[in-house]
C-alpha cells in the first residue's frame, strides 16, 4: 500500500519576509543617519541664517537712526523678523558704558555720555548684535573680542583740522523686548550742539566699556578709533583712551532717539 504525503513549500514566503526586513532595516538606518548627522547641520544652517538676517535688520535700524538724526525725519517705523533670539531695548540710564571727550579733564566737552543700545541676543548662536551710539557691533556672548559691522558718523578733515562727532542716545520709557515679528518705532527727541573753535590740544576720547565681560565692545571701538579715524592710544597697547589728530575746530552733536515700541 502506497501512501502519498501532501507537502507545501513556503520558500517563496520566507524570501519575501527576509527581503522586507532587509529593506525596512536599510530605511531605518538611513533615517537614523540623517537624524544623527543631517539634522544638526540643518539646525546650524538655520541659526546662521537667523544671525545673517538680524545683521541686516540691525543695519536697517541704523539707517532709521540716521534718518532721524541727520535728515530730521521725526518718526520711523520698521517691521522685521526676529528669529533665534530676542530684540531688547537697554535704556541709556541702564547702560554702564560711557564716553568722555576732553582737553581739560576738569572741564570736559562731553562728560560720561551713556549711549544705550538696541541689542539682539541670539539664544542658539550665543551671539549679540548691538546698535549703540550710531554703530552696529557684534560679539560672541562667550569669549573675548568684538567687531564693528557698520560704523557711526564721525568725521575728520585734515585740511581744516575739523572734527565732527555725532553721539546717539537711545532711550525708552518702558522695558521692551520682542521675539518673532516686531515693529520698531522710533522718534527723534532732544538734540544738543557744541561748537568749539581754537581748541586746546590734545583732545582725548575716553571709552569706558560695560564692566560685564560678555558685553564688552572695546575691541570693536578700538579698531574704529585707531584704524578708521587714525587716533593713537594714549598708552600704546592699552585700550580705552585715544588722542584725536590735531584739532582746531571741534563739533559735537548729540541726538536722543526714543524707542516707542518694538
Amino acid at each position: 500500500m502506497v501512501l502519498f504525503q501532501n507537502t507545501r513549500s513556503n520558500d517563496s514566503g520566507v524570501s519575501e519576509a527576509i527581503g522586507f526586513m532587509l529593506i525596512f532595516g536599510i530605511v531605518i538606518a538611513g533615517i537614523g543617519l540623517v537624524t544623527l548627522y543631517g539634522y544638526p547641520l540643518l539646525l546650524q544652517q538655520q541659526v546662521s541664517a537667523d544671525e545673517k538676517i538680524m545683521e541686516k535688520n540691525m543695519i536697517v535700524l541704523q539707517n532709521d537712526v540716521k534718518s532721524l538724526a541727520y535728515k530730521t525725519v521725526p518718526f520711523k517705523e520698521t517691521s522685521l523678523k526676529i528669529g533665534g533670539g530676542s530684540l531688547t531695548v537697554y535704556n541709556s540710564s541702564y547702560d554702564p558704558s560711557t564716553l568722555t571727550i576732553y582737553s581739560d579733564p576738569a572741564n570736559p566737552y562731553v562728560d560720561s555720555f551713556n549711549a544705550g543700545e538696541l541689542r539682539y541676543e541670539s539664544v542658539s548662536a550665543k551671539t549679540d548684535i548691538s546698535l549703540q551710539n550710531g554703530a552696529v557691533v557684534m560679539r560672541p556672548r562667550i569669549g573675548p573680542g568684538s567687531t564693528m559691522l557698520a560704523e557711526p558718523r564721525w568725521f575728520y578733515d585734515g585740511k581744516t583740522q575739523t572734527m565732527v562727532i555725532n553721539l546717539v542716545n537711545i532711550t525708552s520709557t518702558d522695558i521692551m523686548a520682542k521675539e518673532g515679528i516686531g515693529t520698531v518705532q522710533m522718534m527723534l527727541g532732544d538734540t544738543n550742539y557744541t561748537y568749539v573753535t581754537s581748541v586746546t590740544n590734545p583732545v582725548l576720547v575716553k571709552y569706558t566699556p560695560n564692566p560685564n565681560p560678555n558685553q564688552d565692545y572695546s575691541v570693536a571701538w578700538d579698531n574704529y578709533f585707531t584704524k578708521t579715524l587714525g587716533m593713537n592710544q594714549e598708552t600704546p597697547g592699552v585700550l580705552g583712551t585715544y588722542v584725536l589728530p590735531s584739532v582746531n575746530t571741534l563739533v559735537i552733536k548729540t541726538y536722543e532717539v526714543q524707542i516707542k515700541n518694538i
